[in-house]
């Protein structure tokens, strides 16, 4: 996926690997409780296999890559700044670890999930 000319050989970054990078950030994200999956067929083969990035699919084309994101939010926050937030956590993330553009990033809200006041 990824050359760099002036080594000999080739570095080559997997989806996985961007997806792991990506979970991370949005983990870390203000306003963020969880990540879901984009569809039940998907959650189910996520709880059987426990797919440690759950909730991102990479897609990598020429000019950069573009990754969906599917999150379950605070209920009560500003979903827009939210999002805002979790685009911006994302792309520096996967930008600053791998050096490939990220062309673009979509947030898909899957929920709301209301806190105790515990």
């Amino acid at each position: 996926m990824t050359t760099n000319n002036d080594v000999p050989g080739k570095i080559e970054i997997s989806p996985t690997a961007l997806a792991t990078i990506a979970h991370a950030a949005i983990e870390q994200t203000y306003g963020v409780v969880g990540l879901a999956a984009k569809n039940v067929v998907d959650g189910i083969a996520n709880a059987l296999t426990r797919d440690s990035h759950k909730g991102v699919n990479v897609h990598i084309a020429p000019d950069g890559i573009t990754l969906d994101v599917y999150v379950i939010l605070e209920y009560g926050t500003n979903l827009s700044a939210v999002s805002k937030s979790v685009i911006n956590s994302v792309r520096y993330s996967v930008e600053n670890t791998t050096g490939i553009k990220v062309k673009q990033i979509n947030v898909n809200v899957q929920g709301l999930r209301i806190s105790s006041a515990d």
